[in-house]
């Protein structure tokens, strides 16, 4: 079967592709991933040989009964706080990375409307480094296997009909969150005067995954140190160099949308983290 028509017979939902795409990492071979809006199937910029090893880059995860584990459970307990309120809704539908408003996300923080019809350049700019972002996670993922938290703790997730799958993909470090923050840190190059924003979207973004209960604080943490190198990495990638470009090019000369989200209450909710301090 070609890929179009496995993509054509197979509906995927958006965190069924954390398996397949360790599975795709550990063979060496293509992932099985929906479209992008308007049909084109995503592809990153990198080449596996030239991705980000997070094997490489991180430590182990936290040790049983160290302080770091203890840290964990206690940014866990502090999340499920916030079950069935206003920042799990958000934390929720900040999972969907394949969805058309997926990249839309980020639009209060840029100020603008993102999306593939309002910014269709910066939109497939966005979903392309995602499959380089996330992919960057897998050494590690593979190589530690982490129960997740709703694994240890019994205790509901945002996306129940994802929990199968992500029982069969290791927790350390989160792909979400290297997505999330690799992605502000994308338009915080494109642009500069939203950066603290942006890049505290980004952040927030990762800490959604902590409060579904289905990532430990430390694999939200490390996801951003991936993000990190693998955004460093990106600036030597010619293809998204002349993407940038593209997507810079299309917000200096297109009158952009403002963002249809409420913006003050998606402010609001983001303060409801329940991060420690």
């Amino acid at each position: 079967m070609t890929h179009k028509a496995l993509f054509a017979s197979i509906w995927f939902t958006p965190i069924c592709i954390a398996a397949l795409m360790g599975a795709a990492v550990a063979a060496d071979v293509p992932p099985a991933l929906p479209p992008m809006p308007g049909g084109a199937i995503p592809s990153g910029y990198l080449t596996p040989a030239e991705k980000v090893d997070s094997l490489v880059l991180l430590p182990a995860p936290p040790a049983p009964g160290s302080g770091a584990e203890a840290r964990d459970l206690e940014a866990s307990r502090r999340g499920l706080a916030l079950h069935d309120g206003p920042r799990w809704t958000l934390a929720a539908r900040d999972a969907d990375l394949f969805g058309a408003n997926a990249t839309a996300t980020f639009s209060c923080a840029a100020g603008i409307a993102i999306g593939p019809q309002q910014t269709p350049a910066l939109d497939r700019l966005l979903r392309h480094t995602m499959i380089d972002f996330g992919f960057s996670t897998y050494g590690a993922k593979n190589k530690y296997q982490r129960a997740r938290p709703f694994m240890a703790n019994g205790a509901p997730t945002c996306t129940p009909q994802a929990e199968a799958m992500l029982r069969k993909d290791g927790s350390y470090p989160s792909g979400h969150s290297a997505i999330g923050y690799g992605w502000a840190l994308v338009l915080a190059q494109l642009l500069p005067d939203r950066t603290s924003v942006l890049v505290a979207r980004g952040r927030a973004f990762g800490e959604s995954r902590r409060i579904c209960n289905v990532h430990w604080l430390s694999d939200v943490e490390e996801g951003r140190t991936v993000a990190a190198a693998t955004f460093a990495r990106l600036q030597s990638a010619p293809a998204f160099i002349a993407d940038l470009a593209a997507a810079r090019a299309e917000l200096a000369t297109s009158l952009p949308s403002p963002p249809a989200s409420d913006c003050t209450a998606e402010a609001l909710t983001l303060a409801l983290d329940g991060a420690p301090r």
